[in-house]
């Protein structure tokens, strides 16, 4: 059984016991899309929407108090407006998602969002209140739960609640994975292994360093995600359809942004210029590039272990969990794949960067009309950080073993140990040393023992981890080592 609902354009049929309306219904049909709509965005629409209900509660108390004849205003009813408020805080709740039925990217800046909001909590409250959805005559979507609302202030704040909400929890996981790693960084500071550059033995290293790197760049992802709150705090909450406050009370528009502040125990702080927090996305467009410099970082050190850890190494430095199944046809074959998860997750969150500069720049005049798809695109980024954090750190960083004698074993037979020995020999006997190591296939032992360019017990100190570990030489380390050798040769 259905039930009729009629707009300016027309006519629709409902389901009777739906809790959306003709609006939904119109953008679902505009709009045929799969891509549902984040849930976090939801919640933080009720959140918004209950700050309002409480403030025209307190605005009605103000005007019945001051005035003692009849205002030319809407004046809902107590009850009314508790319903409101109690659907409200169900929707922040999560509940009646299912009856959210607007995709993720639609047109009009948002609006069949709003309403598909308002006509949840008005068939909500309706019900709540003993009557049927869709008595618009009793609780009406637009006039009454959209009271001093709109679109263009409603849903944008939202926006920047929910994504204040999983920032956080991105935080935490940024620093989960960086504590992980950096218990690496500490059992393998002196376990050495050749460095690579342009993926070529290069010199003398550790694991450790290797992981240091790793730790330090998160620990600047973190830093740079704690601030992003900070960029995104100024809404326009209160500022109406483009920012001008027109047909809102001043009492609710000084009185709203504090009210969300004590809901939601987020810093958010109305901006002294509602027009240009209305009109401009370009703090969007700031906090996603430090979401991407995070991807980056990951994909770096994902690149990284998939590599040192590759069949096509051959060295078996490093050793990562067998995670799943990797062939239906090769036996015994396993992936990688939670560095490919996390490659193709920065891969996302690059192309949503792309679209979200792009689209916020697309911005005509007093606002944006891309607002939906841009919000979809930073919590889709925000949250596939969190799950790639996630993933590493229970995943991959929580198994992962480093083959210290392998990587002993490669740097001693790698020509990349002759660099340690160019302040002590020269670059051009070290080259003869590499060379000897490269054309016989031997370690830097025999290389010096065959050639004499060096002898075994002054190549021994050198290739100590705490000389080669050391940062740069002293004059005294050479003259220490001419004197010790001198010494010997006179005995």
């Amino acid at each position: 059984m259905d039930r009729s609902e009629r707009d300016s354009l027309g006519e629709m049929s409902i389901p009777a016991n739906a809790l959306y309306g003709i609006h939904s219904g119109r953008a679902r049909e505009n709009f045929p899309s799969d891509i549902p709509f984040h849930i976090e965005w939801y919640k933080a629409i009720g959140q918004v929407k209950q700050a309002c209900y409480r403030v025209y509660r307190k605005f009605n108390e103000e005007v019945q108090e001051k005035f003692d004849k009849p205002v030319p205003l809407r004046i809902l009813p107590a009850p009314v407006i508790d319903a409101l408020e109690a659907a409200a805080v169900e929707i922040s709740e999560g509940a009646n998602f299912d009856h959210f039925i607007v995709p993720a990217i639609s047109g009009g800046a948002g609006t069949s969002i709003n309403m598909n909001i308002n006509e949840i909590i008005t068939n909500t409250a309706l019900i709540s209140l003993n009557k049927n959805p869709g008595e618009y005559s009793i609780i009406d979507p637009i006039e009454d739960a959209n009271i001093y609302q709109s679109t263009n202030d409603i849903i944008p704040t939202a926006l920047t609640v929910a994504t204040m909400e999983l920032l956080q929890a991105l935080e935490q996981e940024i620093n989960s994975l960086r504590q992980q790693i950096e218990i690496h960084e500490i059992e393998n500071r002196n376990k050495l292994r050749p460095a690579f550059t342009q993926m070529q033995e290069a010199v003398p290293s550790t694991f450790g360093a290797l992981f240091s790197g790793y730790n330090d760049a998160l620990s600047r992802d973190w830093w740079r995600v704690s601030k992003c709150k900070e960029r995104i705090k100024i809404i326009n909450l209160g500022g109406g359809a483009a920012g001008t406050g027109i047909s809102i009370p001043r009492f609710f528009i000084m009185e709203i942004v504090p009210e969300l502040r004590s809901i939601t125990s987020l810093p958010v702080t109305r901006s002294e210029n509602l027009q240009d927090a209305t009109a401009n996305l370009d703090s969007w467009v700031e906090i996603h590039a430090t979401l991407k410099s995070h991807a980056v970082n990951l994909e770096k050190i994902s690149n990284d272990i998939r590599l040192l850890s590759s069949d096509i190494s051959g060295k078996g430095f490093i050793t990562i969990p067998d995670r799943q199944v990797g062939s239906s046809i090769m036996p015994a074959k396993v992936n990688p794949v939670i560095p490919e998860f996390i490659i193709s997750s920065a891969h996302k969150v690059y192309s949503n960067d792309q679209l979200i500069s792009s689209l916020s720049g697309q911005g005509c005049l007093d606002l944006n009309a891309y607002l939906p798809i841009i919000g979809h695109a930073i919590l889709e980024s925000i949250k596939l950080l969190s799950a790639a954090n996630i993933s590493l750190t229970r995943f991959l960083f929580a198994g992962l073993k480093v083959n210290a004698d392998a990587g002993y074993q490669a740097l001693m037979s790698s020509p990349a140990i002759t660099t340690a020995l160019t302040p002590y020999i020269g670059y051009n006997k070290a080259t003869s040393l590499a060379y000897e190591m490269k054309q016989h296939n031997v370690d830097i032992f025999s290389a010096a023992k065959k050639t004499g360019i060096i002898s075994i017990q002054k190549l021994k100190k050198i290739v100590e981890p705490g000389n080669l570990l050391k940062l740069g030489f002293t004059i005294s380390d050479v003259i220490e080592e001419v004197t010790k050798v001198t010494k010997v040769k006179s005995d």
